[in-house]
Protein backbone atom coordinates (compact mmCIF):
# COMPACT_ATOMS: atom_id res chain seq x y z
CA UNK A 1 0.00 0.00 0.00
CA UNK A 2 1.10 3.53 -0.92
CA UNK A 3 2.33 5.57 2.16
CA UNK A 4 -0.24 8.77 2.23
CA UNK A 5 0.37 12.12 4.10
CA UNK A 6 -2.05 12.23 6.74
CA UNK A 7 -2.30 13.87 10.52
CA UNK A 8 -1.71 11.16 12.98
CA UNK A 9 -5.03 10.45 14.97
CA UNK A 10 -5.09 9.93 19.18
CA UNK A 11 -5.16 6.06 18.22
CA UNK A 12 -2.36 6.59 15.93
CA UNK A 13 -0.14 7.96 18.74
CA UNK A 14 -0.79 4.92 20.78
CA UNK A 15 -0.20 2.40 18.60
CA UNK A 16 3.05 4.33 18.19
CA UNK A 17 3.77 3.78 21.87
CA UNK A 18 2.89 -0.04 22.21
CA UNK A 19 4.99 -0.53 18.57
CA UNK A 20 8.12 1.24 20.17
CA UNK A 21 7.73 -0.73 23.42
CA UNK A 22 7.58 -4.30 21.13
CA UNK A 23 10.99 -2.60 19.76
CA UNK A 24 10.00 -1.90 16.82
CA UNK A 25 11.93 0.94 14.54
CA UNK A 26 10.90 4.14 12.89
CA UNK A 27 10.81 2.70 9.67
CA UNK A 28 8.78 -0.50 10.38
CA UNK A 29 6.08 1.79 12.67
CA UNK A 30 5.97 4.03 9.40
CA UNK A 31 5.36 1.21 6.85
CA UNK A 32 2.14 -0.20 9.68
CA UNK A 33 0.51 3.19 10.03
CA UNK A 34 1.02 4.15 6.01
CA UNK A 35 2.86 6.88 6.40
CA UNK A 36 6.61 8.67 5.49
CA UNK A 37 9.20 7.84 8.35
CA UNK A 38 10.00 11.52 8.60
CA UNK A 39 6.50 11.81 10.51
CA UNK A 40 7.17 9.32 12.59
CA UNK A 41 10.32 10.73 13.73
CA UNK A 42 8.66 13.99 14.27
CA UNK A 43 5.77 12.59 16.05
CA UNK A 44 8.30 10.65 18.67
CA UNK A 45 10.14 13.82 19.06
CA UNK A 46 7.01 15.70 20.21
CA UNK A 47 6.20 13.20 22.73
CA UNK A 48 9.44 12.04 24.76
CA UNK A 49 9.57 12.55 27.88
CA UNK A 50 12.41 11.66 30.80
CA UNK A 51 10.64 8.76 33.11
CA UNK A 52 12.72 7.77 36.76
CA UNK A 53 12.99 3.96 36.94
CA UNK A 54 12.47 2.13 39.86
CA UNK A 55 16.32 1.80 40.58
CA UNK A 56 16.67 5.53 39.99
CA UNK A 57 17.97 5.57 36.92
CA UNK A 58 16.28 7.68 33.61
CA UNK A 59 15.38 6.75 29.98
CA UNK A 60 13.60 8.82 27.34
CA UNK A 61 10.02 7.51 26.44
CA UNK A 62 7.31 8.29 23.95
CA UNK A 63 3.61 9.36 25.85
CA UNK A 64 0.79 9.43 23.53
CA UNK A 65 -1.09 11.95 25.74
CA UNK A 66 1.78 14.39 25.76
CA UNK A 67 2.23 14.21 21.69
CA UNK A 68 -1.37 14.99 21.37
CA UNK A 69 -1.22 17.57 23.88
CA UNK A 70 1.78 19.03 21.96
CA UNK A 71 -0.18 18.82 19.08
CA UNK A 72 -3.41 20.33 20.29
CA UNK A 73 -2.06 23.56 21.72
CA UNK A 74 0.41 23.65 18.20
CA UNK A 75 -2.68 24.47 16.61
CA UNK A 76 -4.08 27.17 18.85
CA UNK A 77 -0.83 29.08 19.01
CA UNK A 78 -1.47 29.53 15.22
CA UNK A 79 -4.26 32.06 15.90
CA UNK A 80 -7.83 31.78 15.27
CA UNK A 81 -10.47 29.00 14.98
CA UNK A 82 -8.98 26.73 12.34
CA UNK A 83 -12.09 25.92 9.67
CA UNK A 84 -9.72 22.83 8.60
CA UNK A 85 -9.14 21.85 11.88
CA UNK A 86 -12.34 19.11 12.07
CA UNK A 87 -12.18 18.58 8.50
CA UNK A 88 -8.74 16.25 8.13
CA UNK A 89 -10.33 14.67 4.83
CA UNK A 90 -9.94 17.99 3.57
CA UNK A 91 -6.43 18.31 5.03
CA UNK A 92 -4.92 14.86 3.90
CA UNK A 93 -6.99 15.69 0.18
CA UNK A 94 -5.28 19.36 -0.06
CA UNK A 95 -1.87 17.41 0.71
CA UNK A 96 -2.33 14.90 -1.17
CA UNK A 97 -3.22 16.68 -4.67
CA UNK A 98 0.03 19.09 -3.48
CA UNK A 99 2.88 17.09 -2.28
CA UNK A 100 1.91 14.07 -4.96
CA UNK A 101 0.20 15.62 -8.04
CA UNK A 102 2.61 19.17 -7.80
CA UNK A 103 -1.09 21.32 -7.64
CA UNK A 104 -0.94 24.47 -6.45
CA UNK A 105 -3.37 25.66 -3.55
CA UNK A 106 -5.75 27.66 -5.84
CA UNK A 107 -5.73 24.41 -8.70
CA UNK A 108 -6.26 21.96 -5.90
CA UNK A 109 -9.42 24.37 -4.72
CA UNK A 110 -10.83 25.33 -8.00
CA UNK A 111 -10.80 21.46 -8.88
CA UNK A 112 -12.81 20.58 -6.00
CA UNK A 113 -15.85 23.63 -7.04
CA UNK A 114 -15.18 22.77 -10.73
CA UNK A 115 -16.13 18.76 -10.39
CA UNK A 116 -18.72 19.45 -7.41
CA UNK A 117 -16.81 18.22 -4.63
CA UNK A 118 -18.05 20.56 -2.13
CA UNK A 119 -20.10 17.91 -0.33
CA UNK A 120 -17.71 15.27 -0.08
CA UNK A 121 -15.91 17.78 2.86
CA UNK A 122 -17.23 19.60 6.19
CA UNK A 123 -15.78 22.86 5.46
CA UNK A 124 -14.56 25.44 2.99
CA UNK A 125 -12.07 27.73 2.83
CA UNK A 126 -10.35 30.29 0.34
CA UNK A 127 -7.60 30.31 -1.62
CA UNK A 128 -6.23 33.38 0.71
CA UNK A 129 -6.64 31.17 4.13
CA UNK A 130 -5.66 28.27 2.23
CA UNK A 131 -2.05 29.85 2.01
CA UNK A 132 -2.09 31.29 5.17
CA UNK A 133 -2.78 27.49 7.04
CA UNK A 134 0.63 26.87 4.90
CA UNK A 135 2.61 29.82 6.28
CA UNK A 136 1.60 29.13 9.73
CA UNK A 137 2.79 25.49 9.26
CA UNK A 138 -0.66 23.97 10.13
CA UNK A 139 -0.28 21.05 7.88
CA UNK A 140 1.61 17.82 9.27
CA UNK A 141 3.48 17.72 5.59
CA UNK A 142 2.98 20.38 3.18
CA UNK A 143 5.06 23.57 3.84
CA UNK A 144 5.68 26.52 1.23
CA UNK A 145 9.04 24.27 0.02
CA UNK A 146 6.21 22.15 -1.47
CA UNK A 147 4.39 24.96 -3.52
CA UNK A 148 5.21 24.53 -7.13
CA UNK A 149 4.15 28.37 -7.99
CA UNK A 150 6.09 31.02 -5.73
CA UNK A 151 4.87 34.14 -6.45
CA UNK A 152 7.14 36.58 -7.97
CA UNK A 153 6.81 40.01 -10.08
CA UNK A 154 5.44 39.90 -13.58
CA UNK A 155 7.81 39.60 -15.98
CA UNK A 156 8.45 43.36 -18.43
CA UNK A 157 9.21 42.66 -21.41
CA UNK A 158 11.08 44.81 -24.44
CA UNK A 159 8.91 44.66 -27.26
CA UNK A 160 10.63 45.83 -30.28
CA UNK A 161 10.06 47.77 -33.02
CA UNK A 162 8.01 45.40 -35.56
CA UNK A 163 8.39 47.40 -38.80
CA UNK A 164 12.30 47.50 -37.95
CA UNK A 165 12.80 43.57 -36.75
CA UNK A 166 10.47 41.99 -39.09
CA UNK A 167 10.66 37.69 -38.53
CA UNK A 168 13.69 36.53 -41.44
CA UNK A 169 11.97 33.40 -42.28
CA UNK A 170 8.61 32.45 -43.60
CA UNK A 171 5.54 34.34 -42.78
CA UNK A 172 5.59 37.15 -40.09
CA UNK A 173 3.11 36.96 -37.24
CA UNK A 174 2.34 41.04 -38.38
CA UNK A 175 0.09 39.14 -41.07
CA UNK A 176 -1.30 36.48 -38.85
CA UNK A 177 -5.44 36.74 -39.05
CA UNK A 178 -6.96 38.70 -35.92
CA UNK A 179 -9.35 35.82 -34.81
CA UNK A 180 -6.14 33.91 -34.00
CA UNK A 181 -4.59 36.31 -31.40
CA UNK A 182 -8.59 36.71 -30.07
CA UNK A 183 -8.63 32.85 -29.14
CA UNK A 184 -11.98 31.91 -30.14
CA UNK A 185 -11.46 30.08 -32.82
CA UNK A 186 -10.02 26.39 -32.05
CA UNK A 187 -7.52 25.44 -34.21
CA UNK A 188 -4.36 27.71 -33.83
CA UNK A 189 -1.06 26.70 -32.04
CA UNK A 190 2.28 28.30 -30.86
CA UNK A 191 5.07 25.86 -31.51
CA UNK A 192 8.57 26.23 -29.06
CA UNK A 193 11.61 23.93 -27.70
CA UNK A 194 12.66 23.42 -24.36
CA UNK A 195 16.72 23.00 -24.37
CA UNK A 196 17.80 20.37 -21.51
CA UNK A 197 21.08 20.90 -20.13
CA UNK A 198 23.72 22.91 -22.13
CA UNK A 199 26.58 21.11 -22.99
CA UNK A 200 25.22 17.75 -21.85
CA UNK A 201 21.58 17.45 -23.37
CA UNK A 202 21.62 16.04 -26.45
CA UNK A 203 17.70 15.34 -26.44
CA UNK A 204 15.21 18.71 -26.16
CA UNK A 205 11.56 18.62 -25.95
CA UNK A 206 9.19 20.74 -28.63
CA UNK A 207 6.28 21.31 -27.05
CA UNK A 208 2.68 22.42 -28.84
CA UNK A 209 0.18 24.72 -27.26
CA UNK A 210 -2.99 25.15 -28.73
CA UNK A 211 -4.11 28.78 -28.11
CA UNK A 212 -7.75 28.58 -27.20
CA UNK A 213 -7.91 25.25 -25.12
CA UNK A 214 -4.67 25.05 -23.73
CA UNK A 215 -3.89 21.59 -24.53
CA UNK A 216 -0.69 21.02 -24.72
CA UNK A 217 1.69 18.19 -27.22
CA UNK A 218 4.81 17.19 -26.28
CA UNK A 219 7.54 15.11 -28.38
CA UNK A 220 10.83 14.19 -27.15
CA UNK A 221 13.81 15.10 -29.95
CA UNK A 222 16.50 12.84 -30.62
CA UNK A 223 18.64 15.78 -31.99
CA UNK A 224 17.94 19.64 -31.61
CA UNK A 225 17.52 19.73 -35.21
CA UNK A 226 15.05 21.61 -37.94
CA UNK A 227 14.97 17.99 -39.60
CA UNK A 228 13.89 16.50 -36.22
CA UNK A 229 10.95 19.41 -35.67
CA UNK A 230 9.69 18.75 -39.37
CA UNK A 231 10.00 14.91 -38.20
CA UNK A 232 7.55 15.30 -34.97
CA UNK A 233 5.14 17.55 -37.18
CA UNK A 234 4.66 14.59 -40.16
CA UNK A 235 3.93 11.80 -37.04
CA UNK A 236 1.32 14.67 -36.38
CA UNK A 237 -0.09 14.66 -39.47
CA UNK A 238 0.03 10.90 -40.00
CA UNK A 239 -1.98 10.23 -36.51
CA UNK A 240 -4.48 13.09 -37.43
CA UNK A 241 -4.90 11.82 -41.01
CA UNK A 242 -8.09 14.03 -42.36
CA UNK A 243 -8.47 15.78 -39.28
CA UNK A 244 -5.10 17.23 -39.43
CA UNK A 245 -6.00 20.74 -41.40
CA UNK A 246 -8.56 21.26 -39.01
CA UNK A 247 -6.83 20.59 -35.37
CA UNK A 248 -3.50 22.55 -36.98
CA UNK A 249 -4.82 25.67 -38.87
CA UNK A 250 -2.08 27.70 -38.33
CA UNK A 251 1.58 27.07 -36.29
CA UNK A 252 3.44 30.27 -34.64
CA UNK A 253 7.32 29.67 -33.43
CA UNK A 254 9.77 32.34 -32.84
CA UNK A 255 13.12 32.29 -35.30
CA UNK A 256 15.09 29.98 -33.90
CA UNK A 257 17.19 27.54 -35.98
CA UNK A 258 15.07 24.71 -35.11
CA UNK A 259 12.54 26.10 -37.06
CA UNK A 260 13.96 26.87 -40.31
CA UNK A 261 12.68 24.38 -42.52
CA UNK A 262 9.08 26.68 -42.99
CA UNK A 263 8.37 25.09 -46.34
CA UNK A 264 8.78 21.37 -44.86
CA UNK A 265 6.76 22.21 -42.02
CA UNK A 266 4.15 23.79 -43.96
CA UNK A 267 3.84 20.92 -46.98
CA UNK A 268 1.32 17.86 -46.18
CA UNK A 269 3.19 14.38 -46.36
CA UNK A 270 0.05 12.95 -47.15
CA UNK A 271 -1.34 14.76 -50.07
CA UNK A 272 1.45 15.93 -52.86
CA UNK A 273 1.13 19.37 -53.30
CA UNK A 274 -0.85 21.07 -50.76
CA UNK A 275 -0.26 22.25 -47.87
CA UNK A 276 -1.34 21.57 -44.46
CA UNK A 277 -1.07 24.38 -42.02
CA UNK A 278 0.20 27.74 -42.05
CA UNK A 279 3.25 29.05 -40.42
CA UNK A 280 3.89 32.35 -38.44
CA UNK A 281 7.09 33.38 -37.59
CA UNK A 282 7.35 35.93 -34.39
CA UNK A 283 9.63 38.45 -34.38
CA UNK A 284 13.24 38.38 -32.89
CA UNK A 285 13.78 38.60 -29.19
CA UNK A 286 9.82 38.54 -28.94
CA UNK A 287 8.88 35.61 -26.61
CA UNK A 288 5.62 37.57 -25.03
CA UNK A 289 4.63 36.83 -28.86
CA UNK A 290 4.04 33.22 -27.96
CA UNK A 291 2.54 33.73 -24.32
CA UNK A 292 0.85 30.82 -24.31
CA UNK A 293 3.87 28.61 -25.60
CA UNK A 294 5.75 30.54 -22.18
CA UNK A 295 2.69 30.24 -19.69
CA UNK A 296 2.65 26.34 -20.26
CA UNK A 297 6.24 25.95 -20.25
CA UNK A 298 6.49 27.19 -16.82
CA UNK A 299 4.52 23.85 -16.10
CA UNK A 300 6.91 21.50 -17.59
CA UNK A 301 9.66 22.70 -15.87
CA UNK A 302 7.98 21.95 -12.45
CA UNK A 303 8.29 18.22 -13.63
CA UNK A 304 11.95 18.81 -15.85
CA UNK A 305 13.99 21.69 -13.76
CA UNK A 306 15.88 23.79 -16.12
CA UNK A 307 19.99 22.23 -16.46
CA UNK A 308 18.31 18.65 -16.20
CA UNK A 309 19.28 16.65 -18.87
CA UNK A 310 16.45 15.37 -20.68
CA UNK A 311 18.45 12.09 -22.44
CA UNK A 312 17.36 9.83 -19.54
CA UNK A 313 13.89 11.00 -19.65
CA UNK A 314 11.94 8.07 -21.58
CA UNK A 315 9.13 8.43 -23.86
CA UNK A 316 6.36 6.62 -21.65
CA UNK A 317 7.51 9.52 -18.64
CA UNK A 318 7.50 12.69 -21.47
CA UNK A 319 3.92 11.33 -21.97
CA UNK A 320 3.18 11.22 -18.55
CA UNK A 321 4.28 14.80 -18.30
CA UNK A 322 1.85 16.22 -21.24
CA UNK A 323 -1.23 14.30 -19.67
CA UNK A 324 -0.55 15.72 -16.25
CA UNK A 325 -0.23 18.92 -17.81
CA UNK A 326 -3.57 18.52 -19.95
CA UNK A 327 -5.28 16.92 -16.90
CA UNK A 328 -4.15 19.68 -14.64
CA UNK A 329 -6.91 22.61 -13.00
CA UNK A 330 -6.88 25.66 -15.10
CA UNK A 331 -7.89 28.95 -13.39
CA UNK A 332 -8.14 30.58 -17.02
CA UNK A 333 -10.74 27.93 -18.12
CA UNK A 334 -12.83 28.24 -14.23
CA UNK A 335 -10.50 25.10 -13.53
CA UNK A 336 -11.59 22.88 -15.90
CA UNK A 337 -8.74 20.86 -17.60
CA UNK A 338 -7.45 21.84 -21.13
CA UNK A 339 -7.56 17.60 -22.21
CA UNK A 340 -11.56 18.54 -21.42
CA UNK A 341 -12.04 21.78 -23.74
CA UNK A 342 -9.87 20.42 -26.35
CA UNK A 343 -12.18 17.18 -26.67
CA UNK A 344 -14.74 18.84 -26.80
CA UNK A 345 -13.82 21.09 -29.85
CA UNK A 346 -12.30 17.83 -31.74
CA UNK A 347 -16.11 16.61 -30.96
CA UNK A 348 -17.95 19.29 -32.49
CA UNK A 349 -14.99 18.83 -35.93
CA UNK A 350 -15.80 15.15 -36.34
Amino acid sequence: MAKGFKHLTKADRIKIEALLKAGHSIKEIADLLHVHRSTIYREVKRGIFTALNSDLTTEERYSPDIADDKYRENLKSKGGVLKIGNDIKLANYIEDKIINEDYSPAAVLGEIKAQGKEGEFKTTICVTTLYSYIDKGIFLRLTNKNLPVKKNKKRKYNKVDKQQTRAAAGTSIEKRPDEVEERKEFGHWEMDSVIGKRGKSKNSLLVLTERKTRAEIIFKLPEHTAAEVVSAVDRLERKWGELFKQVFKTITVDNGSEFAYCEELERSILKEGEQRTKLYYCHPYSSWERGTNEVTNKLVRRKIPKGENFDSKTDEEIQNIENWINNYPRRIHKYRTAGELFTEEVRKIG
